[in-house]
């Protein structure tokens, strides 16, 4: 019986046990998106985890959805992100970058720019702004000539990726942002070949995978999908069509992963499951619902094929979380307070588990 705890070849990685640190947006990047010290400490913190996946990290100024969060679309930011990979490795880690194009769920108080989306439909909800929260702008519709430079701004940022020392990539490809919105018939309202049908709508998607594949290798990439979450408005009527067809279209490419939440119903999932050939990580509860993923749900997944099992919100005040999951230590809570304050209060400060005599 396939246990949390057993070794697993991912690509050219061994990882030590199938226990995941999901992305988390934490918001601790320095001016000009440069990664810290701070996040070099709070990332080796976590590096007993079989594999880590960095916070969402915007492969343009453009793509940038949130104040405070990193990037890998400069020389100075590569430089930033070499030590936080020196100090994972030294630890005996092992991190993927997230790549996160928020498209629409941006600001121009944020960039100095104005959002981009496959449509002219705002999101849903406030977005986050240097001065507090604000309703989501209406982005700018990219043309049909623009399309292929964002999708390729993925597989440039995988190679930036590389060079600061990352073990490979995961392409944000869930919760309402870019991929998503061209995912979308809510948010895509395009006629040309990136919109209408389930084989437009995915189009872009499969191009900034395959580009990334070009860019850095199948074994070094991987991409998260929520289907039907519908967050930040991004709603999908056709849910198990559209994902089967885009797994379909990625699978020849022998991608390092999958990783799906579990944003829809049970069903669906373990059918994508039977449809996608590689390795399989899924995250066991909705994205911020009420419900934090825990032994129970992750042993669940594995009964059901998932081959590793993605942790987020327990990884934030157990940095010794494995060994915690391992011997049925307790679940230190979180402070949701902290989450997005910037500062190490929140961040660095959850210490490992104290055994009393």
């Amino acid at each position: 019986m396939t246990t949390l705890f057993d070794r697993y070849r991912l690509g050219g990685l061994t990882l030590p046990n199938r226990v995941v640190m999901a992305p988390m947006t934490r918001v601790r990047a320095a001016a000009d998106g440069l990664a810290t010290p701070s996040m070099a400490t709070y990332y080796a913190q976590r590096a007993t985890a079989g594999l880590i996946v960095s916070e969402g990290v915007q492969p343009s100024l453009v793509g940038q959805s949130n104040p405070g969060t990193p990037g890998l679309y400069t020389d100075q930011q590569v430089k930033a992100w070499q030590p936080v990979t020196d100090a994972v490795h030294t630890n005996g880690g092992r991190i993927f970058a997230q790549l996160m194009h928020g498209g629409r769920v941006s600001h121009p108080d944020t960039t100095g720019t104005q959002p981009v989306g496959p449509s002219a439909v705002p999101a849903e909800g406030e977005v986050f702004t240097p001065t507090g929260r604000q309703p989501a702008p209406v982005p700018r519709a990219l043309s049909t000539e623009e399309v292929p430079a964002h999708a390729r701004s993925y597989a440039e940022a995988a190679r930036r990726a590389i060079d600061a020392g990352f073990d490979g990539v995961e392409l944000h490809g869930a919760n309402g942002y870019l991929i998503s919105q061209f995912l979308s018939d809510t948010a895509n309202l395009r006629t040309d070949a990136y919109g209408g049908s389930v084989t437009n709508r995915i189009r872009f998607a499969v191009e900034a995978v395959a580009a990334t594949v070009e860019a850095v290798g199948a074994q070094r990439t991987g991409i998260r999908l929520s289907p039907g979450a519908g967050l930040w408005g991004a709603r999908e009527s056709d849910v198990p069509e559209l994902y089967r067809a885009l797994l379909a279209e990625l699978a020849p490419l022998g991608l390092a992963y999958l990783h799906l939440e579990a944003s829809t119903d049970e069903e669906t999932l373990v059918g994508l499951r039977a449809a996608w050939p590689g390795t399989l990580i899924v995250n066991p509860v909705f994205p911020l619902g009420p419900r934090q993923a825990d032994r129970a749900a992750a042993d669940h997944w594995l009964t059901l094929g998932a081959d590793l099992i993605s942790f987020g919100r327990a990884f934030i005040a157990n940095p010794d979380l494995v060994e915690r999951l391992r011997q049925g230590l307790p679940i230190a809570p979180h402070d949701e307070a902290t989450w997005f304050t910037g500062g190490d209060a929140g961040y660095l400060t959850y210490p490992a588990y104290r055994h009393t005599a």
